[in-house]
């Protein structure tokens, strides 16, 4: 059988193309911060409108590939799924603004705490507004995060505000994902077609007074920031495509890979400091991670086995 929105087909199975796709998304999101650390002579907002701009026609390219356009077309007619998408939008935009913002600014560390957090941040957005019930398992995690963040926001004494903007942008970005009828290629595209206004009135605003550091000299910055859409969409898109080829445990192990990587950039290539707070805060986070994705991969098993 052959998903509609996909590349490739459908399957509750683990694939060898599947798990090559997905390793290749998160290494490619793990390697993110090195190309944005390029562009941090240039302000986030600006970064992010060229990243918009410079998806759009990789986007539609993909759907019209595809042959997935009557998907778009159906969601651009119909003022429940473009209330949606602007919702959806709003929440990607935000999230890439807080991101570009944390590398550029000698903040890493929190963009890859603010990623580890998100899986533990989904399960309490699931228990407090769609009713699932935690297990014990969940509540120590969850426990354990908020204490490492609380562990941080005392050593600081400030909460931790781009990890948790990371956390909760995501967050609830993928929750109302969730709710957008319509494939996950078709539904980037639409998100990208949102933002295209704002994107060019905010270039064009930069261009008329002279701050834009963008122009056609065919020069560094140009090839940066037109590359902004390849590092954009491409993972998505490979995303998209591999998760419909892994099981639901497989995708949650895998997804450790972008913040671990995130997080060895910025100690090893970035110098960040780590310190006294963070080196306990982290192995927080990660026990409770390991105790988060234990939980889930029994919880898996015996569903499978029943």
């Amino acid at each position: 059988m052959r998903n509609p929105d996909s590349l490739t087909p459908v399957t509750n199975e683990d694939t060898p193309l599947g798990l090559g796709f997905a390793i290749t998304a998160y290494g490619l999101w793990g390697f993110l911060p090195l190309y944005m650390k390029l562009l941090s002579h240039i302000p986030a907002a600006e970064i992010v409108a060229h990243r918009v701009l410079w998806s759009l026609p990789i986007a539609a390219a993909v759907l019209i590939v595809l042959r997935r356009t009557d998907a778009l077309r159906e969601a651009l007619r119909s003022p429940r799924m473009l209330g949606m998408g602007c919702v959806t939008a709003a929440l990607i935009s935000i999230n890439w603004g807080i991101y570009v913002w944390a590398i550029n600014s000698g903040h890493a560390l929190d963009a890859a705490l603010g990623y580890y957090i998100n899986p533990l941040f989904s399960i309490f957005l699931a228990a407090v507004l769609l009713g699932e019930r935690l297990n014990r398992a969940q509540m120590v995690a969850i426990a354990l995060a908020a204490c490492a963040v609380l562990v941080l926001a005392v050593d600081a004494g400030r909460m931790p505000w781009a990890a948790l903007g990371l956390t909760v942008s995501w967050g609830f970005y993928a929750l109302c994902k969730k709710s957008l009828p319509i494939g996950p290629n078709q539904g980037f595209l639409l998100e990208v077609l949102i933002l295209i206004l704002p994107a060019l009135g905010y270039l064009a605003y930069l261009t008329a007074t002279g701050t834009s550091h963008f122009s056609f000299d065919f020069g560094r910055d140009f090839w940066l920031l037109v590359g902004c859409g390849v590092i954009t969409a491409v993972p998505l898109m490979i995303y998209a495509n591999g998760a419909k080829l892994l099981r639901l445990s497989t995708i949650g192990i895998l997804q450790y890979i972008a913040p671990t990587m995130i997080f060895l950039c910025a100690v090893l290539v970035f110098e960040e400091p780590f310190g006294r707070a963070r080196a306990i805060a982290f192995p927080m986070i990660w026990l409770a991670l390991v105790i988060y994705s234990t939980a889930m991969l029994r919880q898996m098993r015996a569903a499978n086995a029943g």
